[in-house]
């Protein structure tokens, strides 16, 4: 079997993990594999191996998070959805690197930005919103669809004063606007970044910053979108200008916002959903892409919130 190695992965680790989720026992012997066990879990796990073929045929690189999601989906039955995954390159990192949707609710989210307005991506950590808005917009900057990214965020204090930071203003807001910061130097590396930076091609500031402006030709982006009041939400809103595209991301599982105020988020989805040219994409713990135990955090949480009916403790990302 020529993708044998790859599809067992390091020391069997692919084939380990099947073995366990379905309780078959799977032998490579003659270039061929063998499925022992219960037949209809011997049955699951040789949709799983089809579905992690169809990776591999792809020349995508096999992880824990692609087995794990191609189980997932088998045991829902929905192993058929694995195909709409094929080849959506968004964008190139400046290490040459191919940033592509690795779950369905991810390609549904690049989809909806490319097809919409504005776009509003709704989900827990460690789905990729951020990461994917910022290459989605890099792509449509780099084919001159706008002259500027714009990427913005509420500086809401989480637990610690910013008064108590050392140095001037920037340099307290600049923690806040970190993950942007990473997710470009990643795309177009640092040097790049700053350059355009200095011809104000790009921006990452504050959502204050953003009052009484009108963004014409633009990408802009604001994230963690759940601290946001619903003051602040319609001002960002109807900052849109000509030509320019918005996208909005956020957890409402991750409100930090002080005396228990309305989250603009919550109310943005209510309000805007049936509105032509406003997307509204919801990911759940299944498009997960980070380490397998934020999944599990996830649901931990999701189970005991629903059980107990008491407020999350907000866990930061």
């Amino acid at each position: 079997m020529e993708n044998a190695v790859t599809l067992f992965g390091s020391f069997d680790e692919n084939i380990k993990l099947i073995e366990r989720e379905f309780g078959v026992r799977i032998i490579c012997r003659d270039s061929e594999l063998k499925i022992d066990g219960d037949a209809e879990n011997v049955a699951g796990a040789g949709k799983v191996i089809d579905s992690l073929l169809q990776f591999i045929n792809r020349g995508e690189a096999l992880s824990e998070q692609n087995v794990r999601y191609c189980i997932s989906l088998v045991h829902e039955g929905s192993e058929d959805k694995i195909e709409q995954l094929a080849g959506d390159c968004i964008c190139i990192t400046s290490k040459g690197k191919p940033i592509k949707p690795k779950t369905i609710g991810q390609k549904r989210y690049c989809s909806m930005i490319r097809d919409n307005t504005v776009t509003i991506g709704v989900g827990p950590a460690g789905t990729g919103k951020t990461y994917l808005a910022v290459a989605m917009a890099v792509t449509a900057f780099r084919s001159k669809q706008v002259n500027r990214i714009i990427l913005t965020r509420p500086a809401v204090e989480a637990g610690e004063k910013l008064g108590f930071l050392p140095g001037d203003l920037q340099s307290k807001v600049d923690p806040y606007l970190r993950p942007l910061y990473d997710a470009l130097f990643d795309m177009l590396g640092a040097e790049t970044y700053q350059r355009y930076v200095e011809r104000g091609n790009i921006e990452v500031a504050p959502l204050a910053y953003m009052r009484g402006r009108t963004l014409d030709d633009s990408f802009i982006i604001l994230d963690e979108a759940q601290n946001t009041t619903r003051e602040q939400m319609k001002m960002f809103l109807t900052r849109l200008g000509f030509n320019s595209k918005m996208v909005i991301t956020g957890d409402i599982t991750q409100i930090d916002l002080p005396g228990g105020a309305k989250s603009g988020l919550k109310d943005c989805v209510r309000i805007l959903k049936n509105i032509e040219g406003i997307g509204i994409n919801f990911f759940d713990e299944k498009d997960v892409v980070r380490h397998r135990l934020v999944q599990d955090i996830i649901r931990a949480y999701a189970k005991y919130e629903g059980s107990s009916g008491k407020a999350s403790g907000n866990p930061k990302r």
